[in-house]
């Protein structure tokens, strides 16, 4: 059954629901689901870096911070955001070379430290050189885009529905939600990506196939960190407000949650764990103060019992639903002889 309804048919249903969910709601709604669709950015690519290249990185916070707070320096200085975020997205891309460097040299979890120390120095940079990132004040009412014919930093009505500041920001980052998947789609069905996949299973017997190890590295890190880059840069409208605190090691580990729940190595596993990480303690909320101990039970049962994550489990379901192939007796056993 599975099989005779289109990917693209999906893709398109999916889309569609995304562009009804906030109508109708409020601004906690709509800020919500920006948090959702940005983390998920994030987390596509840390899935790059850890699910396809098999690079451990806990510094992915940190590359949101950087496109965050580059965005929020041009932006309050009358720079438009179309340029602000390919800056950010730029710088984000070069400091990923810099910070894959160790990865070259060190491997699992001495790389996880490596880049657990650059997260951490990069939160005491920010937050102690006040003349530039206002320090622990951080940075405070970043304008929203003005698209022209749509405003995101003011109420109107679209086509007839009226739609707020939340809702138009929740629409702009629902574009670039739906963009940069694809060009991450085309990356990974690319050359590089079954080059990272190569490095991920055996980086010795893919360097003997030719592969140029060190540039695959170096460029899934920066691709990775880049990803942090645009999604720091959708941050800085949205919320209007950021200080180092809010981009420190906890939440570069909520993101590595959101790869690892979700299932790491899997396209849309990324989408699933951010929904786990940033959607379900809201669902859980009417339990009041159980809903934290809720949340941490399921996730320890799904590492528990599906280690490949959501996309495991799904793929197991889909296993036992669709029909297996059987092989015929007599082959069998003309096989054995």
């Amino acid at each position: 059954m599975m099989n005779l309804v289109p990917k693209w048919l999906l893709i398109a249903v999916g889309i569609a629901l995304l562009a009804l969910a906030p109508i109708g709601h409020g601004n906690y709604v709509a800020l919500i689901l920006c948090s959702w669709l940005i983390y998920t950015i994030a987390a596509m690519g840390l899935n790059l870096t850890l699910g396809y290249a098999g690079q451990i990185s806990l510094a992915q916070a940190s590359f949101m911070a950087v496109g965050a707070y580059i965005t929020a320096l041009m932006t309050m200085n009358g720079i438009h955001w179309l340029i602000a975020m390919p800056v950010s997205v730029a710088a984000c891309f070069v400091i990923g070379l810099l910070v894959g460097f160790p990865a070259l040299r060190v491997k699992g979890h001495f790389l996880a430290f490596v880049t657990l120390a650059f997260n951490t120095l990069l939160v005491l940079v920010l937050r102690n050189e006040d003349w530039l990132t206002g320090g622990s004040y951080g940075k405070s009412n970043m304008p929203r885009p003005d698209f022209w014919v749509f405003d995101t930093g003011m109420k109107s009505t679209v086509l007839s529905i009226p739609l707020t500041s939340n809702q138009k920001m929740y629409y702009l980052c629902l574009v670039v939600f739906v963009i940069f998947p694809l060009l991450m789609y085309g990356l990974v069905r690319s050359p590089w990506g079954r080059a990272f996949k190569g490095l991920r299973e055996n980086p010795i017997r893919a360097e003997s196939l030719g592969l140029d190890i060190r540039r695959i590295t170096l460029l899934a890190f920066a691709i990775g960190s880049a990803a942090g880059g645009l999604a720091g840069s959708l941050v800085s409208p949205v919320v209007q407000y950021i200080e180092p605190n809010s981009f420190a090691l906890s939440f570069s580990l909520k993101i590595l949650l959101m790869v690892v729940v979700g299932g790491s190595g899997y396209f849309f596993g990324p989408m699933l764990g951010a929904a786990v990480v940033i959607l379900l303690p809201e669902f859980l909320r009417f339990t009041e103060g159980y809903y934290l101990i809720i949340y941490s039970a399921l996730v320890i049962l799904l590492m528990v019992f599906s280690p490949s994550g959501l996309m495991g489990v799904g793929g197991r379901l889909v296993g036992a639903v669709r029909p297996r192939r059987v092989t015929r007796g007599d082959m069998k056993e003309g096989a054995q002889l």
